[in-house]
């Protein structure tokens, strides 16, 4: 059955939005891309504009004059977003407008010992700050990035026995006095679609995302969609058994699981018993990513004993992160597997390349390994990308 003239011109007003929030184009670049006729992109341009969803924005070169030359983008302030990177001590906001273009930022340190309240109280009031110093009045949508299981069905983040109780609330706090629409996502799989956009994975429909920071996860992209699980744990690798473990994992405790190798803590336990040492500052980071960038560093001097003790330590961290790899490469056959978060960006090409041909050895199943790109910012990066979409589908001309 044909679409209707109204539901025609709604697919081609989204695709026409689609291609400018790449980057402002003609009328003419229009008609190229989309495949429409001249008279049809005319009307389309006219529409949209009218909609105060497009503005001209400049000319395509000064040797070209008039109606032609004009280049339409979309109107970025029609609706502002918020993402939050909700973290075990803290939270870290972004504001942007509609284009992903940043307006302010900021972060804060939150320790639960002064009451999960208090701690709520202060990352809302640190996202009202960032909205007041970007010059925002109302936001549209916020993207939320946290650790934990998100129910499929509600889409809420559910109690996490170790996490924090302000996470819970914060989003709970956030949903309910605020008129915008507030998402909530798994940490894991915001850093994944991020990877995805802008990242290692940028050329993949297809890869995990192994996130390694102070915990452990990941996140499954198949086929391009982001693949949850029945109850929201899909890529739960802390409580995957695997050798070298005092013990195995509980339905509540995962010391017995993968994060007892991969954790930043035990990280850091196996850098000392290599003799590898870290920065003399601690950075922001969890402090596993501060060892493994030095260990990296110190390859530069293979014949010294810094760098033979930094090549011992990466490989048996190598061998750790193999074993998650191989067993997720045995269940799903991505092909590919981004070593993700802060420790997988800090290792570097060096940790991936270890890890693929250890897993190469255990495993028929050829899986190519790459170093994250966008390391722990990939969490902030995605939110923003989730309340972008959000509010895009919300403006955006609908084709129903």
């Amino acid at each position: 059955m044909p679409a209707s003239p109204r539901t025609a011109r709604a697919i081609n007003d989204r695709l026409a939005l689609r291609l400018l929030l790449q980057e402002p184009l003609t009328a003419g670049q229009l008609k190229e891309r989309t495949g429409l006729s001249r008279p049809t992109v005319a009307d389309l341009v006219e529409r949209l504009q009218d909609a105060g969803l497009i503005q001209v924005v400049g000319e395509a070169g000064a040797e070209r004059r008039g109606p032609n030359a004009k280049l339409y983008g979309i109107v970025a302030d029609i609706a502002h977003l918020a993402a939050l990177d909700v973290r075990t001590m803290g939270v870290s906001v972004v504001v942007s407008d509609l284009l992903g273009t940043v307006l302010a930022e900021a972060s804060l340190p939150i320790d639960e010992t002064s009451g999960t309240q208090i701690a709520v109280e202060r990352a809302v009031a640190l996202l009202d700050e960032t909205v007041r110093s970007a010059g925002v009045a109302e936001l549209h949508s916020v993207g939320i990035g946290a650790p934990g299981l998100i129910d499929p069905a509600s889409g809420e983040l559910r109690d996490s026995s170790g996490l924090p109780a302000w996470h819970r609330r914060l989003v709970a706090a956030l949903q309910k006095e605020r008129p915008a629409t507030v998402l909530v996502e798994n940490e894991t799989n915001l850093a994944a679609v991020a990877e995805r956009r802008s990242g290692a994975g940028r050329d993949r429909d297809t890869f995990v995302l192994l996130w390694l920071g102070h915990g452990v996860g990941a996140a499954v992209l198949l086929d391009g969609r982001l693949r949850r699980g029945a109850s929201g744990g899909a890529g739960e690798l802390g409580f995957l058994p695997v050798p070298g473990t005092s013990g195995l994992p509980s339905a509540v405790d995962c010391a017995g699981g993968f994060h007892a190798l991969a954790s930043s803590a035990a990280i850091v336990r196996l850098a000392a018993e290599c003799g590898v040492s870290g920065p003399d500052e601690a950075g922001a980071g969890p402090a596993g990513e501060g060892v493994v960038r030095a260990a990296v560093e110190a390859l530069a001097e293979p014949h010294s004993p810094r760098g033979k003790a930094a090549a011992g330590f990466l490989d048996t961290l190598a061998d750790r992160v193999a074993l998650a790899v191989a067993a997720t490469a045995a269940v799903l056959d991505p092909g590919c597997v981004v070593l993700g978060g802060e420790i997988g960006c800090a290792g570097g090409p060096a940790l991936a390349r270890r890890v693929e041909e250890r897993v190469a050895a255990l495993s028929p199943l050829h899986t190519e390994v790459r170093a994250g790109e966008l390391g722990g910012g990939a969490v902030l990066r995605g939110a923003l990308l989730a309340a972008q979409e959000a509010a895009q589908e919300a403006l955006f001309p609908s084709e129903s």
